[in-house]
């Protein structure tokens, strides 16, 4: 298990019933097709906590067991940043067709923008078709108000950058005009690579 997982696990302890904290841990040290069906069933039980829900959800996705999709969305969007994140890292390594365009649902979402930090930063490392156009749309509108969401904001010119479109700099132009964002927008619009003579 790697640094994520020992996280996760150190995280769910206080929370977790120790019993089945203790069988939940062995199947994803296990990690054979038997023990990802136990695994799976966490996530179709009713009544099952939501820490069991969550470790279950990350055992299955880290695996690239597809099983996990719903559930890691769930909290991809959940209010809580910190099982966002893990939510994200599970998604990233699932590699799911249906992550981008689901990721790209919940950043767009204007009733759930405080939320959306994760789905942002998910679509970057994914590199998805539906990468730059979410990213551009979400900065857009929010350069538009007066900008409350200032993380998100930023995540969304630093993965620009990093995606290093050329579709992006106009918006990224834009940012660089707010004094929070200037830095930031500034080296992302550096990241991108120079149009090259006779290509659009």
């Amino acid at each position: 298990m790697g640094d994520p997982f020992r996280s996760l696990i150190d995280r769910l302890r206080g929370e977790a019933e120790p019993a089945e904290y203790e069988r939940l841990i062995k199947l994803a040290r296990q990690n054979t097709p038997e023990a990802r069906d136990q695994l799976a069933s966490v996530l179709t039980e009713p009544g099952r906590p939501l820490w069991a829900l969550e470790f279950a959800a990350f055992a299955l996705g880290s695996a690239g067991d597809a099983r996990a999709f719903e559930t890691l969305i769930f909290m991809l969007n959940y209010r809580d940043p910190v099982r966002c994140a893990t939510a994200a890292q599970a998604l990233a390594r699932l590699r799911d067709p249906r992550t981008a365009r689901a990721a790209s649902a919940l950043a767009t979402n204007e009733l759930r923008t405080a939320y959306a930090l994760h789905a942002v930063r998910l679509l970057t490392s994914l590199r998805a078709p539906e990468s730059v156009p979410t990213l551009i749309s979400v900065l857009q509108r929010l350069l538009m108000g007066p900008v409350h969401y200032w993380p998100i904001a930023e995540a969304c010119v630093q993965g620009l950058g990093a995606l290093g479109d050329r579709r992006a700099i106009p918006v990224l132009d834009a940012a660089a005009e707010h004094h929070r964002l200037s830095p930031a927008a500034k080296a992302a619009r550096a990241r991108i690579p120079p149009q090259v003579r006779g290509r659009r």
